[in-house]
C-alpha cells in the first residue's frame, strides 16, 4: 500500500458519523480520508483496510485505499472547533517528538481514493448483475459487514459501475476477543438485510472463487499492514504481535469449509425471493 501525505484540507463529509473529509495529497490526487482520531477509533480503520484490502484482492470494485500522514497545520484553515481537534487529534507527530521516535506509525490514518461525480447507490435505478451481487453478499457475510442496509447501502455508482465504500462496521469480532473460534465458525444472521441479497442468486456458484481468492498469504500480508498505532498492545493482547495473530487466526477460520455464513446467505436469499 501506498503512504502519501495531506496537503489540503477541502471539505468535511458531515454524512458520515467519524466526519471524514475531502483532502487533497502530495501526489496530486484527491481522497476520502478517515480519521484515526475520529470517534469510532482505529478499529474501524482497521476494519476499513482490512475488509477493504481483501476485496480488492477478490476483484472486488473497492477504491484504492492509502495511508495518509496529516500535518496539524492544516487545522488553522479549518473554522470548526471540532474539525479543528480532530485534525490535531489525527495529525502525524513531529519528526523529532518522542512519539515519533517510539512509533514511527503514529499519526498514520486511512484514505480512499475519491471518486467525483459518484452518486450514492439506489437499487431501483441501478440494478448489479446476479453474480456480483451474489459475490459482494459472500464477501459482507464474511468480513461480517453490518452495514450494506437498504437505508445506507455503502456502495457508488462511478462510470456506470458499481464501487464499495465504507467497511468501518465490519469485523465486530475485534470488539470482543472472547470465544473467537465459536464465533468464526458462527453464521451472519444480519446477512438477511442486505441491499443486494434479492439479487444474489449464485452465491453457491460463486463460493469456490471467493473461497479461493482470499489466500493464507493474502491474509497474512493484509493483517501485517495494520499500523502499530492502531492496534491493543495491552489485554486481552501482550504484544502487537499477537493482535496481529488474532485476526489471522479468526479470517483463517471463518474461510474454512462449511461456511455457516455462506449456508446462512443462501437461506435469507430464498426467503427473499
Amino acid at each position: 500500500m501506498r503512504t502519501v501525505t495531506a496537503t489540503r484540507y477541502v471539505t468535511p463529509l458531515r454524512e458520515g458519523g467519524s466526519l471524514p473529509a475531502i483532502v487533497e495529497a502530495d501526489d496530486s490526487g484527491m481522497y476520502v480520508l478517515k480519521f484515526r482520531g475520529a470517534g469510532q477509533g482505529p478499529r474501524a480503520l482497521i476494519a476499513e483496510l482490512v475488509a477493504g484490502e481483501i476485496a480488492r484482492a477478490t476483484g472486488l470494485p473497492v477504491p484504492e485505499i492509502v495511508f495518509v500522514r496529516l500535518d496539524g497545520d492544516l487545522a488553522r484553515t479549518e473554522p470548526d472547533p471540532e474539525i479543528q481537534d480532530l485534525i490535531r487529534a489525527s495529525a502525524t507527530p513531529a519528526a523529532d517528538s518522542g512519539e515519533a521516535a517510539a512509533d514511527p506509525s503514529a499519526g498514520i490514518n486511512l484514505a480512499l481514493d475519491y471518486l467525483p461525480g459518484s452518486v450514492t447507490f439506489d437499487p431501483l435505478a441501478f440494478e448489479p448483475d446476479p453474480e456480483l451481487a451474489s459475490r459482494i453478499v459472500w464477501f459482507d457475510a464474511f468480513v461480517t459487514n453490518l452495514d450494506r442496509t437498504p437505508r445506507n447501502t455503502n456502495m457508488l455508482v462511478w462510470h456506470r459501475k458499481l464501487w464499495l465504500i465504507d467497511h468501518g462496521a465490519a469485523l465486530y469480532v475485534h470488539h470482543d476477543w472472547r470465544d473467537v473460534e465459536t464465533r468464526a465458525k458462527s453464521a451472519f444472521a444480519l446477512v438477511r438485510d442486505h441491499v443486494l441479497i434479492g439479487r444474489a442468486s449464485r452465491l453457491a456458484e460463486v463460493d469456490a472463487d471467493m473461497a479461493a481468492a482470499v489466500t493464507p498469504e493474502l491474509i497474512d500480508r493484509v493483517v501485517a499492514a495494520i499500523p502499530d498505532s492502531w492496534l491493543e498492545a495491552h489485554a486481552p493482547f501482550a504484544s502487537h504481535a499477537e493482535h496481529r495473530a488474532a485476526y489471522v487466526r479468526y479470517l483463517t477460520l471463518r474461510l474454512a469449509a462449511p461456511r455457516a455464513f455462506l449456508e446462512e446467505a443462501i437461506r435469507a436469499h430464498a426467503e427473499h425471493v
